[in-house]
């Protein structure tokens, strides 16, 4: 006898989903179901297509279906759809854009932009649609980090984003020359970011991360103010003094009722290349404890790697350049991580929007 749906689904129902903590069929993941014969085909839509769990998905999903009685074939098709985040009330600039993710930090030095930069194109790379606004107006970093690429351009009455690496891209060094300093008030802040949202054409992405600069000031209340934050990301570096920069980043962001991601920590350690003795340049694990004691997820860890500043310079982020390194390991890890704590978050407010 050929096997039924519903045998399939009962197998698949034993595949649980580690971070939302239910089986992918209570989840709906399993769609598309052909039968033929004894040859079996679905499609496994995850929340994200940086799921770290996907390729163990798909081998469990092959042997539970592959067992059953009736069945010579599994054809497993992994996609996914990255669910969208808060819908606000106020004026919506970038409707299809699904989730706009704040990096932040709580103070300049550790290497926020540089984070910003990869982690984008990071999640470029697993397949997903993204874009990297650089809410620094002070600082316009990310021109010079993700290199030449196509430039922003006029379209109607829209501007085109740049794009480089598979990311969109707006910034205000693409506006401005880069030895004319912008010496800006508040206001003029709150404007500029309000056109780089009114005004660019980002078009529909799974993600947004706007690179905001350091501290707490315009820059972070007006995004908070202009854009329905999914969440945000503080970076810091491992000495315990990041715990109290940490904490004033969350303070911030509870402030605005943004919820807060995780913490990356930047800068971890050092392994040198000769020897491969690792030294812990500034400390180690700050990052960690300031997570612990903030009760929020520790996304991960990046070491010292000389290429990452070499990239920064020359327009190749360390995944382009040295996509095998153990930094761009780390990078991959990280977008991973942050992608999964975006999909927790907008089930849980799927969860309390069902319930209320």
């Amino acid at each position: 006898m050929p096997v039924t749906e519903k045998e399939i689904l009962a197998a698949l129902s034993k595949i649980q989903d580690p971070d939302l903590h239910k089986d992918i069929v209570t989840l709906g993941f399993v769609q598309n179901i052909k039968i033929q014969n004894s040859e079996v085909g679905f499609d496994i839509v995850l929340t994200t297509p940086a799921c770290p769990v996907k390729d163990q998905m798909r081998d469990e999903a092959q042997k539970l279906v592959g067992s059953l009685a009736g069945v010579s074939k599994v054809s497993v098709n992994m996609t996914s759809n990255v669910t969208k985040g808060v819908s606000g009330v106020r004026e919506d600039y970038i409707p299809l854009v699904k989730n706009a993710i704040a990096i932040s930090s709580g103070k300049g030095g550790v290497g926020k932009s540089t984070v910003s930069a990869t982690l984008a194109v990071a999640l470029a790379q697993t397949g997903a649609k993204v874009g990297l606004m650089d809410a620094d107006v002070y600082g316009p970093n990310i021109p010079m980090m993700m290199g030449a690429g196509k430039p922003p351009h006029q379209s109607g009455n829209k501007l085109v984003p740049a794009e480089s690496h598979g990311v969109k891209l707006m910034s205000m060094g693409y506006l401005v020359p880069e030895d004319q300093p912008i010496v800006w008030r508040g206001p003029m802040i709150h404007g500029a970011i309000q056109q780089f949202l009114r005004d660019v054409d980002w078009g529909e992405l799974d993600y947004l991360l706007v690179d905001l600069p350091p501290g707490t000031g315009d820059a972070q209340l007006s995004i908070s103010q202009l854009v329905p934050l999914t969440g945000a990301v503080i970076v810091t570096t491992p000495q315990n003094v990041a715990l109290h920069d940490s904490k004033k980043g969350l303070g911030m962001f509870q402030k605005v009722n943004v919820p807060v991601l995780g913490i990356i920590e930047n800068m971890s350690y050092f392994v040198c290349s000769h020897c491969n003795e690792r030294t812990e340049i500034f400390s180690h694990g700050g990052g960690k404890l300031a997570a612990e004691k903030l009760g929020v997820p520790f996304l991960g860890e990046v070491p010292i790697d000389p290429e990452v500043r070499v990239g920064g310079d020359s327009g190749l982020p360390i995944l382009i350049s040295h996509p095998n390194s153990p930094a761009a390991e780390a990078f991959r890890a990280i977008a991973k991580a942050v992608a999964a704590q975006i999909s927790i978050h907008n089930a849980k407010r799927q969860t309390l929007k069902i319930i209320g």
